[in-house]
C-alpha cells in the first residue's frame, strides 16, 4: 500500500473515535432511538429480457462466481438483469464484459463483479431500506431493488438522474427514489437507513452518513485517491468495526466532498 492511500485511510478513521465516543453518550442519555417507519414501496420483479441470456450467464459463471461471489440471490438478480440496457447504444456489445464502461458525464457503469460483491457484502434482506451515493445508470440501484424493501439513490448529475428514473420506471423498477443533488451528507429526511452504499470515491469518510445508519447497519465504500480502498463499516452495539475488503478504482466523489478538504483531485 503506498503511503499517500496509508495516509488517506488513516485520515478516513480520524471521525470514527469522536463519532463511537458521542454516539454512546447520545445512547446512554436518551435510550435507543424511535424506529421509522418504513415507506411501502411496491416491488416487481425485473422486466424479462430474454436477450444475450447466455451472455450474462457467462459473466456471472466466470466473472463473479469465479471470483468467490456465492450469495444465491445476487447471482440471480445478475443472471437476470438485462445490463445491456444500462449502457449507451454504442456500447451495448460490450455490456457483458469483465471492466466498467463509460456512461457519459464522466461517469462509469461498475465492473459486474464489483457490482455482485458490494452488493453481497452489504447482507441484504427484503426489509432493508438502503440508501445509495451515485445512482448513475441505475444497475447497482437494480440489483439492490430485487434484494430489498427500498433504495434511495441520490445523483449529483441532474440529465444522469432524469434518464435513470425513466429508464428504471422502463423496467418495472418501482422501489428506487432518485433524488438529483450531492449526496455527500445522505439523505436526513428518510434516515435512519439499513444499509449504505457510496459509488464514488471520496479521500476520506464523511462522518454524516455514520448518523444515518441504523444499529446493526452495514456501509460500504471506496475511499482514496486514484486506487482506493473497498472498506465495509459494520455498526454493533455504539461502535463502528471496519474492515478492508479490496483495492478498486472508482470515479472520484464530487460536490461537497471535494471543498471538505479544501482541495481538488488530482490527476
Amino acid at each position: 500500500m503506498s503511503n499517500r492511500l496509508k495516509a488517506g485511510l488513516d485520515k478516513a478513521f480520524a471521525p470514527l473515535k469522536s463519532w463511537v465516543q458521542s454516539k454512546a453518550s447520545a445512547k446512554e442519555s436518551t435510550g435507543s432511538a424511535p424506529e421509522k417507519t418504513s415507506v411501502d414501496c411496491k416491488r416487481n420483479d425485473f422486466y424479462a429480457e430474454p436477450a444475450r441470456a447466455n451472455e450474462r450467464e457467462s459473466m456471472v459463471t466466470t466473472q463473479i462466481v469465479a471470483r468467490g461471489v456465492r450469495n444465491a440471490d445476487v447471482l440471480k438478480a445478475m443472471r437476470r438483469l438485462p445490463r445491456h440496457m444500462f449502457v449507451p447504444q454504442n456500447i451495448k456489445d460490450h455490456a457483458y464484459e469483465d471492466g466498467a464502461l463509460p456512461i457519459g458525464n464522466g461517469q462509469t457503469i461498475s465492473q459486474p463483479y464489483i457490482v455482485a460483491l458490494m452488493t453481497e457484502a452489504l447482507q441484504l434482506t427484503k426489509q432493508c431500506r438502503v440508501l445509495e451515493i451515485g445512482t448513475g445508470c441505475g444497475y447497482q440501484s437494480a440489483v439492490l431493488a430485487s434484494l430489498c424493501q427500498s433504495v434511495y439513490s441520490i445523483e449529483i448529475v441532474p440529465s444522469l438522474a432524469e434518464e435513470t428514473r425513466l429508464r428504471l420506471a422502463s423496467l418495472g423498477i418501482e422501489n428506487v427514489i432518485i433524488r438529483t443533488g450531492d449526496g455527500y451528507r445522505g439523505w436526513k429526511e428518510e434516515a435512519p437507513f439499513d444499509r449504505i452504499i457510496v459509488t464514488a470515491a471520496p479521500d476520506h469518510l464523511p462522518e454524516h452518513l455514520f448518523e444515518q445508519l441504523i444499529e446493526g447497519g452495514r456501509m460500504i465504500i471506496p475511499i482514496g485517491e486514484g486506487t482506493q480502498e473497498l472498506m465495509i463499516f459494520k455498526l454493533e452495539e455504539g461502535r463502528m468495526e471496519a474492515n478492508r475488503l479490496i483495492p478498486v478504482r472508482f470515479v472520484p466523489m464530487t460536490g461537497e466532498a471535494l471543498g471538505s478538504n479544501r482541495k481538488g483531485w488530482g490527476n
